[in-house]
């Protein structure tokens, strides 16, 4: 017996082309979307409290329509955690989609539970180093990392379609394969295989060639038409991934190495919610061209313990940028900078933190290879406020600087948003039980 299981998505803005790609002519038993950031469950939850109805994915209506045909067609079950702060909804949505399209008999299940804001108060925060309950009407979310349970139950359950909110990564990519191998939910071996499969999945093109590539150093064929990655997976938990025929990108041991190392703290210790997973002997081998075989993956009890993302409102982001070329740009951008920072210093005791660079000199890389010989510069200088009309002041004295500033400034622009900020800590997994409730598409009744 084989699964395969393709990658939809590595991130909420992904592209779908790929993932129409897949659902076609992929011969997919699963596609996987993986959609949430740490901020982007946060920014959701936000989305909510200002609209009930809302809180899931903004692409979710977009990628349901343009798969939902062709994954009912070929039997293709759909998973993903587009459902973000709001998997009800999303789930309600997908089965209006359905409705639309004139898909008939579809199962549509949300997966909740992930949402702990209303138990988070005593726990203390990483990087706070108080209590949630502290940051008082700043709280806005707290989602834990779920695992395989709810999942599995709505696979189970015979969901064509299940959506999810902050469950693990990897777990989007494991649950069926437990439910389609029947493998024990303390079996360390598989679940660590399965989870390494999952993690090689998640960041989609990232294992067939984005993100990897660099010109002259590793040239990747035809980027802009780059395929999404599929696993054919086996009984025992080896796999092979790969990609579609015809797809730009390329998989190799290279790419694979490099998506195996990413995000990862302790290759031997990879915490998830189900299982620990052991990566320090895993083993890719070239099989044939765009075919690598995956194999040596371990795991052991999982901890007991789950990650949770808390989000809370942390001031005000204002921002301006303003560009200088030419001759002597450089030291027209610093006299730039050093007049916004003059200007603001009577604010001083209402700005938390600021910034200020000359992008294309010292942005990214303090003392970088453009130096004073850079042909064109673009000043930034940013601030994170206490309240929004300081932040707004931000953006008017960069734009300012088009007739008080420096000779040649031009294409000012200025930027205000509220900041949402991240914060983590640990809960029992025995205090964040998961369930499903179950969505069905129906026959129009004349």
């Amino acid at each position: 017996m084989m699964v395969r299981i393709g990658a939809g998505a590595g991130f909420q803005g992904d592209r779908i082309d790929p993932a129409i790609d897949l659902a076609e002519r992929g011969a997919l038993d699963y596609l996987v979307f993986e959609c949430l950031g740490e901020r982007t469950i946060a920014l959701a939850q936000q989305a909510r409290i200002e609209d009930p109805a809302g809180g899931y994915d903004p692409l979710l209506d977009r990628r349901m329509r343009a798969v939902l045909p062709a994954c009912r067609r070929n039997g293709t079950r759909i998973i993903t955690n587009m459902g973000a702060a709001n998997p009800v909804a999303a789930a309600r949505k997908t089965r209006a989609i359905a409705q639309e399209l004139g898909i008939t008999g579809l199962r549509v299940a949300a997966v909740t539970g992930d949402d702990v804001l209303d138990r988070i108060g005593t726990y203390v925060l990483d990087e706070t180093g108080a209590t949630a309950a502290a940051l008082g009407s700043r709280l806005v979310s707290a989602n834990a990392y779920t695992g395989i349970g709810g999942v599995v139950a709505a696979l189970d359950a015979g969901a064509d379609v299940v959506i999810c909110g902050r469950a693990s990564d990897p777990t989007l990519f494991l649950a069926p394969l437990v439910h389609e191998f029947g493998w024990a939910h303390d079996d360390w071996t598989r679940l660590g295989r399965g989870t390494l499969i999952g993690h090689l999945l998640e960041c989609a093109a990232q294992v067939t060639g984005g993100y990897f590539a660099d010109p002259g150093v590793k040239d990747v064929p035809d980027l802009a038409q780059v395929g999404y990655p599929l696993a054919e997976v086996s009984e025992d938990g080896s796999a092979v991934i790969t990609k579609l025929p015809g797809t730009g990108g390329q998989v190799t041991r290279a790419t694979c190495i490099e998506q195996l190392l990413y995000e990862i703290h302790d290759p031997a210790r990879y915490l998830q919610p189900d299982v620990v997973a052991d990566f320090s002997g895993v083993q890719f081998d070239q099989i044939g061209p765009d075919r690598v075989a995956v194999s040596g993956a371990g795991g052991a009890a999982a901890t007991g313990l789950l990650k949770v993302s808390v989000g809370y409102r942390d001031g005000w982001l204002g921002e301006g940028q303003i560009s200088y070329a030419g001759a002597n740009c450089v030291a027209r951008g610093q006299m730039a900078i050093d007049l916004v920072r003059a200007r603001l210093a009577p604010l001083a005791d209402r700005i938390d933190d600021s910034r200020a660079e000359l992008i294309g000199v010292n942005s990214v890389w303090t003392g970088g290879a453009g130096g004073a010989q850079s042909p064109e510069v673009r000043m930034r200088y940013a601030a994170r406020c206490h309240d929004i009309d300081t932040a707004r002041r931000i953006g008017e004295e960069v734009e300012g600087l088009y007739l008080t500033g420096p000779a040649g400034g031009g294409g000012a622009t200025k930027h205000l948003r509220e900041v949402l900020a991240i914060a983590s800590t640990l809960v029992p997994a025995r205090d964040v039980p998961t369930t499903f409730q179950m969505e069905e598409v129906q026959d129009e009744i004349a």
